[in-house]
């Protein structure tokens, strides 16, 4: 029990530093109970405010949970938490996943020869040729190209810069809604997220502000074809967030480009912005497939020495096999119709979608990437009002923090006529769960 392990510290910090300390050491185990806040507040000689916001910390990083009556206990499950998606059921038309058309991803062509290494490729860990073309990738959108490193995808490379720059306990600005596998990353390396509300041009600045008032060490944002809201960073955005940016100039600023090949907008990156720690990281996954897993990252040079120093120390290395393949694809013109093609078409898609939505009087927003975002008030009615005219979407609860409910739509492989028997369904599940929508 908490009696058994003497909590201590005069800081919201230091008091959740002293609860982890004992879970790590076991001298608190799952399912055994902190004292309420007052109780404590009183033994260490500080506010309850500052228990309640030690506390409050620890229920964000997963290390206890909160259960009513029965007060504050510390956690029976893991504190690296995942935002897993339900399993698809059978016999429904998956919308929920995120994932490009594969008529549009060419088919992956490793070298049909591999020699043997003797040693290590520590010494020389990126192939010159695809270092070329991952400069000439970032360039083409006016990305600094002075230094370029890679990673084994974008989320590898999102955890390695966060790892080496922060420290448990530190906060991050997350968009709100955002991409459901980030806002499990983060609390998994012990970092705190701060919710920053999104619209059609991504990061609103004014919350950014308040998030970067309130102590963040780095921000977390797309530029363009953000996951789920499909938001973009408009040139006007991008300066609004700059201005605001320029006053924290020890913040890391990470750019998620994901979608940069399909995104179906043009970039207005930060990085342009002449801030002194940013980065932006590139996957392949989207437009070349989901098995390349290689990522390019742009960043300034102590953020470069950071990153590839951890590397070395872990993998050493991006595979050179799939470094060759990837340089395939990205200098090869057949690849690059084939996805130029699906850039056209996920945006024709998307309107669509959107389009035949709004005929039926529901609001929807997508304004670049794979998928449309559409707020609902009650999300469970209508993925499973949905399910049972053979549709399958993603309830927006694994995407949000503090936003309102929604739900994400897929709509890389939807075709027009199938959009508009999807809105027609959806507009007959809102009819339906009229009472719990509120129209």
């Amino acid at each position: 029990m908490a009696a058994q392990y003497s909590i201590s510290g005069m800081t919201a910090r230091a008091i959740a530093a002293s609860v982890e300390r004992a879970v790590a050491q076991g001298g608190l185990g799952p399912g055994d109970a902190l004292p309420p806040v007052r109780r404590l507040a009183d033994e260490l000689g500080v506010s309850p405010g500052t228990v309640a916001t030690a506390y409050k910390e620890l229920r964000q990083r997963g290390i206890v949970v909160t259960r009513g009556r029965g007060g504050t206990v510390v956690a029976h499950a893991p504190a690296v938490g995942s935002r897993r998606p339900p399993r698809v059921p059978a016999g429904v038309r998956d919308l929920a996943g995120g994932h490009p058309d594969p008529a549009f991803l060419p088919v992956l062509t490793p070298p049909n020869r591999v020699s043997p290494v003797q040693g290590s490729h520590r010494g020389n860990p990126r192939m010159p040729r695809l270092e070329v073309l991952a400069r000439e990738w970032f360039a083409r959108d006016g990305v600094p190209d002075g230094q370029v490193t890679f990673a084994h995808g974008a989320l590898d490379c999102i955890a390695r810069l966060l790892s080496t720059e922060l420290k448990p306990g530190d906060a991050v600005a997350v968009e709100d809604p955002g991409f459901h596998h980030l806002l499990d990353l983060v609390p998994a390396l012990g970092l705190r997220m701060l919710p920053v509300a999104v619209d059609d041009e991504g990061m609103r600045p004014d919350e950014l502000r308040q998030a970067l008032r309130a102590g963040v060490r780095a921000v977390l944002c797309s530029p363009r074809g953000q996951s789920p809201r499909g938001g973009w960073f408009s040139a006007r955005r991008r300066d609004e967030l700059l201005a605001v940016l320029g006053g924290f100039p020890d913040v890391l600023v990470v750019e998620d480009d994901h979608n940069a090949d399909i995104a179906g907008v043009p970039l207005h990156s930060l990085s342009t912005g002449g801030l002194p720690r940013w980065a932006q990281v590139r996957t392949a996954s989207k437009h070349l497939g989901i098995d390349l897993r290689w990522a390019a990252l742009a960043c300034d040079a102590t953020t470069l020495a950071r990153h590839d120093g951890r590397l070395l120390l872990t993998s050493g290395w991006v595979s050179l096999v799939l470094q060759e393949t990837a340089a395939r694809l990205l200098a090869d013109p057949g690849t690059g119709k084939l996805v130029a093609a699906g850039r056209r078409a996920y945006a024709v898609r998307r309107a669509a979608l959107i389009g035949a939505l709004g005929q039926h009087g529901i609001a929807a927003y997508g304004e670049s990437g794979l998928n449309v975002w559409v707020p609902v008030r009650d999300e469970s009615a209508v993925v499973n009002g949905l399910r049972t005219h053979g549709w399958w979407v993603a309830a927006g609860t694994r995407f949000r923090i503090a936003s309102p409910p929604a739900v994400r739509i897929t709509s890389a492989g939807l075709e027009e006529a199938d959009a508009t028997r999807l809105a027609s369904d959806f507009a007959a599940v809102l009819g339906e769960s009229e009472a719990t929508y509120g129209g």
